[in-house]
């Protein structure tokens, strides 16, 4: 078995078989090999080694980005403490009292103070004040002496208004949904997320009557997650295209980011980014729900970033948001994609190299192999060539090899000249052979079409004899009996005079299907000498014979649970004898009714025959639910006296198939054993004349 298949639509193996192709793939293979295992040496150590540097440097990214929040809180504390300490605070606080009007200079110092140090809130508190504010009752434990103390908290819409109303408007972010994430079960969240500084302000006995509050709101703002990403994700830190974020979360949704949109519209430089979306929720299960840390891969609002996230804790240690940064992956991932190609390239063109210097050293060699295979070629295609000389030496094994394999083409030749001498004689005997053969065959076949032919001819005579004998039986016994009945219910209907209007429906019933025997009787003469019995054939609609079918029928299923389903839809008119397509709708149904168990259903459907988008006459479908007819027999069931039934005289389907043979028509009978049989009928609208080159023209069976 070849190690070379098909690839590229080379066939290998062929390859394999040249021996200067073996000697170049037995040459370059060791080098392929090794420069293969170099590829996947460097793609292992690409993904194993870098791919644990991009985790390793997010992770010291997030690092940075916590230090940096904790340095914004301790550079808060700083700010209050130099506003305490400053000249003019002093002064002012030296002549402050609670009057409305005397904390009106002070409170203008803080203003100004707060402009300036690009803080969004700064108050002085009274001790009485701190106490009743929950927010501030939870620092005051932590304050120690005359330090300050820093932490988070989330305030909702009252509790920031409380500071500062101006507050409120800018906590407010609208949700966006978010792909990877869980629906949002609000639409705005209005909540605040601070950093906030609390400051004692100790009097000259050291007694602290007052605190400085100051802090900023870090929703929509942007100054320290650029910051962070300026320090951490500088020019030259990633790859071209690549794209550094830092995120601040309150609870999973981004309140602080620089998170890029798809566009950047002009204006509001917090616009174009990705406010209010929320994080994945395999990243909010990890951080927020089990407080651990997550560097991975992540989906970011809209694109793979190498992630880093770590807990946001307030100052009583709930879990309030999280912090993160990242890059973006795909630029890695190109460049990865394009190292590959470029060491493939690489990697093809010493093959190239390799493969034309092996080629030129063993040129010498392979131009004596060329010529042999050249030679061979020829005579395989019927050339008379010989190899010749080589330009070899003597002893040399190629020249060695042309030698011998010209002396047994010179022998080949010898042979090949006796042999088709000897083949073109019997090439001769053969065709003599062959054309007496054919012609006996020829023969032999027409005799047996004829037999077969002649055969069945005289099956069919038999059974229309013994028909025409059986009817004309039939037509005696039953005639005067079935006139005697007709001339007595008469009779009984004359004498009866008034009296019989009580019965007259069953009277002319009884006279109706007497007539029905005389015209079965008729049938019967008509399918054993059609030519005696020429019934009238009349333009009729179809539906009106389904209807009166269906009246006749039901004294005959009645004591069966017989469902009969209609679908009469056929508009065009057919030509036909009514009495007989009643004859064979009738006989159908009653067939159909006792091949099914005491119930079931059966579905009589009529419908347009068109052909070619022209109506051609109608078809009509009888189909039941009952036990099928096995293959075997599906071929026999209108020969006549065939049945399957004990009570069954083997004639109805015949004389059903006679009757629609003789104006043209088509019957199609497919059955499936234990699911049931279709009977399908098709009449032309003009009758056509009675087709008999074969027993069964216009008859079909389809197996199931």
């Amino acid at each position: 078995m070849s190690f070379f298949p098909r690839v590229f639509g080379v066939n290998w193996q062929q390859m394999q078989a040249k021996v200067r192709y073996r000697i170049l793939i037995l040459t370059l293979l060791p080098i392929l090999l090794t420069l293969v295992s170099l590829v996947f040496i460097t793609i292992y150590w690409n993904i194993s080694y870098t791919g644990k540097q991009l985790f390793m440097k997010v992770k010291a990214d997030l690092t940075v980005a916590n230090n940096t929040l904790v340095s914004v809180q301790h550079s808060q504390e700083k700010q209050l403490e130099l506003v305490m300490s400053s000249w003019e605070f002093q002064n002012e606080f030296r002549q402050f009292d609670t009057s409305v009007t005397a904390r009106k200079p002070i409170e203008d110092f803080l203003e100004q103070q707060k402009q300036s140090l690009n803080l969004d809130f700064l108050r002085l508190v009274s001790v009485a004040e701190a106490a009743a504010d929950p927010d501030l009752r939870f620092m005051l434990p932590k304050v120690n002496g005359s330090s300050a103390f820093s932490g988070l908290m989330v305030l909702g819409p009252k509790r920031l208004a409380r500071i500062d109303p101006e507050m409120v408007a800018v906590a407010s972010i609208p949700l966006v949904e978010t792909p990877r994430s869980q629906k949002p079960l609000k639409t705005v969240e209005d909540r605040g997320l601070l950093s906030r500084s609390i400051l004692p302000i100790p009097d000259a006995d050291g007694n602290v009557a007052w605190y400085l509050d100051g802090g900023i709101l870090f929703n929509r703002d942007i100054r320290i997650v650029d910051h962070i990403r300026d320090l951490v994700y500088d020019k030259g830190t990633l790859p071209e295209r690549s794209i550094g974020t830092v995120t601040i979360f309150l609870d999973n949704i981004r309140i602080s980011t620089n998170v890029p949109l798809h566009f950047f519209p002009q204006g509001d430089e917090t616009q174009g980014r990705a406010l209010g979306s929320l994080v994945s929720e395999e990243v909010k299960q990890k951080v927020l729900s089990q407080g651990l840390l997550w560097v991975d891969r992540a989906f970011v609002f809209n694109d793979w970033f190498i992630s880093a996230y770590s807990p946001l804790v307030d100052i009583q240690g709930k879990r309030i948001g999280m912090i993160y940064t990242g890059f973006s992956e795909s630029p890695f991932i190109h460049n990865y994609l394009l190292n590959i190609i470029e060491l493939g390239t690489i990697l093809m063109l010493v093959l190239l190299v390799s493969g034309l210097l092996v080629y030129r050293g063993a040129y010498s060699l392979l131009q004596p192999i060329e010529r042999i295979h050249h030679v061979v070629k020829a005579v395989q295609s019927g050339r008379n060539l010989r190899i010749g000389s080589l330009g070899l030496e003597r002893e040399n094994e190629l020249s060695n090899l042309a030698e011998q394999f010209d002396r047994m083409l010179d022998l080949l030749q010898r042979r090949n000249s006796q042999i088709q001498a000897a083949s073109e004689q019997l090439e001769v005997k053969v065709e003599e052979r062959t054309r007496s053969l054919q012609e006996k065959t020829e023969e032999l076949q027409n005799n047996v079409a004829l037999l077969n032919e002649t055969r069945q001819q005289l099956v069919t005579n038999e059974k229309l004899t013994a028909l025409g004998e059986l009817t004309a039986g039939i037509a005696h016994e039953i005639n005067n009996p079935t006139a005697v009945i007709l001339g007595n219910m008469e009779l009984l209907k004359y004498e009866l005079g008034d009296n019989a209007d009580a019965v007259e429906e069953e009277i002319d019933l009884v006279i109706q299907q007497v007539g029905r025997i005389s015209t079965i009787i008729r049938s019967l003469l008509q399918y054993s000498r059609p030519g005696e019995f020429n019934a009238p054939l009349e333009m009729h609609q179809l539906t009106p014979i389904i209807e009166e079918m269906l009246v006749l029928v039901r004294h005959s299923i009645q004591e069966q649970q017989v469902v009969l389903n209609q679908e009469l839809n056929a508009s065009y008119p057919i030509e036909v004898n009514r009495p007989q397509l009643l004859q064979v709708l009738i006989n159908l149904v009653v067939n159909a009714a006792h091949a099914m168990d005491e119930k079931g259903r059966i579905w009589i459907r009529t419908y347009d025959w068109v052909h070619m988008d022209e109506p051609i006459g109608v078809k009509i479908e009888i189909e039941d639910e009952g036990k099928g007819i096995p293959q075997e027999q599906l071929g026999r069931i209108f020969d006549p006296f065939y049945t399957t039934r004990k009570d069954g005289t083997g004639l109805g389907l015949s004389l059903s198939y006679g009757i629609i043979k003789r104006i043209g028509g088509t019957i199609e009978v497919s059955s499936t054993l234990g699911k049931g049989t279709l009977f399908t009928i098709g009449l032309y609208h003009k009758a056509k004349e009675e087709q008999t080159d074969t027993p069964y023209e216009g008859l079909h069976f389809n197996a199931p």
